[in-house]
């Protein structure tokens, strides 16, 4: 997947006078973004939301976790998953990516994901006093599984003075 901008429109729970949210302002809010939900499904079809930590790059979202987890267990069986971020707070932009989690084995995708994730999260992954130190090198290492998630639609949430829905579609 590329960084190609997906196709924007404006939905129609909007204001009046409202925009769509450009990509690119979408785009910026997903790589600065310190904390995101990944939301998956039980085998008995009940949801699932967990917080963690992920990144943006190549067009793609990344997370990392372990292979015991009850997000790796629901995405053995059903890949489908949507990823959020945004504000507790009625002003700003909340970001929803809907795609399909696949488990990363490419070494090199693996690497330049790590350095992903301690360029963007920096003290807590590489310093002995961060909260998930080394985590990095555990992604390149392949001793926790890494998934990217490959955006099919997304939605963007403007909150404040006008409210706005957008939905994305991307392009493959």
């Amino acid at each position: 997947m590329s960084d190609r901008d997906p196709v924007a429109e404006l939905g129609p729970f909007s204001d009046s006078g409202a925009g769509a949210t450009p990509w690119p302002t979408a785009l910026r809010e997903l790589q600065q973004a310190r904390l995101f939900w990944l939301s998956t499904v039980r085998p008995d079809g009940r949801p699932h939301v967990t917080p963690l930590l992920a990144v943006w790059t190549g067009g793609a979202l990344y997370f990392a976790t372990g292979d015991q987890e009850r997000k790796t267990r629901n995405l053995h069986g059903n890949h489908h998953c949507v990823m959020t971020t945004g504000t507790n707070v009625l002003n700003g932009l909340d970001i929803t990516i809907e795609g399909r989690a696949e488990l990363v084995r490419d070494p090199t995708e693996r690497s330049t994901t790590a350095d992903a994730y301690e360029g963007k999260y920096g003290d807590l992954l590489t310093s002995p006093d961060g909260t998930w130190y080394g985590l990095g090198d555990t992604i390149r290492s392949g001793k926790v599984l890494l998934y990217r998630i490959d955006p099919e639609a997304g939605f963007a949430f403007g909150k404040g003075e006008t409210y706005s829905q957008t939905r994305y579609r991307f392009q493959h």
